[in-house]
């Protein structure tokens, strides 16, 4: 994942959004005017079931979980949305409602684009508008390549990237985990006892340190940035 300083900048929000990466430098200025940030406290809901999907969403700084609730009032999680992720590109376009809820897991900084402002910039700047369906046709043909490389990535490099993404996210080498161990096994695609195995296995190798069963603290950043 893309890291950002504290101070991120609206340019830095927009160079994160992939529909945005292969615009010119000067479209991306244009596009940064529309962003505005938002701070979200541990436990703070960034949208809620119901709400108007309006806006495309970009994680400054911090980490969310993105979940449903089930007709028997259980949390399912969907995903978790770390540093230099995103949500709602078909915000952008589309009239929707969110049908899920986001919750802040740790102080969390968010940069946001306003459908109404975007549209209105494409209807003003029409060589930025075929820019932009240009893009969004690059888009399409990543997702292929991307969905790919997701699924063959090994539990051990996505466990490895979350839990440095916590401790960048918490700014701490120590950290108690946000998420229970189940959820972070939904968020993994894998199962909860191969969760607690592979924290094992990397204590084990001296890349963290397991202090409590939740709270660990990062020994080898290197390492565990290089398992693939």
């Amino acid at each position: 994942m893309a890291k950002l300083a504290h101070d991120h900048t609206a340019e830095d929000c927009v160079e994160l959004v992939s529909i945005f990466q292969n615009l010119s430098k000067s479209d991306k200025e244009t596009i940064a005017t529309l962003v505005t940030h938002h701070h979200y406290k541990s436990g703070e809901y960034l949208f809620s079931a119901g709400d108007e999907a309006d806006a495309l969403i970009i994680v400054a700084h911090g980490q969310a979980k993105v979940f449903q609730m089930s007709a028997n009032g259980k949390e399912q999680m969907l995903r978790i949305l770390q540093t230099g992720d995103f949500d709602g590109e078909a915000a952008l376009f589309t009239n929707s409602d969110h049908n899920s809820f986001a919750q802040a897991l740790m102080d969390t900084a968010v940069c946001q684009i306003k459908r109404s402002d975007f549209q209105k910039l494409m209807q003003q700047t029409p060589e930025l508008a075929v820019n932009m369906v240009n893009a969004l046709g690059r888009r399409v043909g990543q997702l292929e390549q991307q969905t790919t490389e997701v699924t063959t990535a090994s539990v051990e490099s996505r466990l490895a990237n979350y839990l440095l993404e916590t401790s960048a996210g918490l700014d701490d080498a120590v950290f108690t985990l946000p998420l229970k161990k189940k959820d972070i096994a939904t968020y993994l695609g894998t199962t909860p006892e191969t969760i607690s195995r592979k924290l094992t296995a990397l204590a084990k190798q001296g890349m963290i340190e397991k202090i409590t069963n939740n709270k660990f603290k990062i020994l080898d950043e290197d390492r565990l940035m290089m398992i693939d």
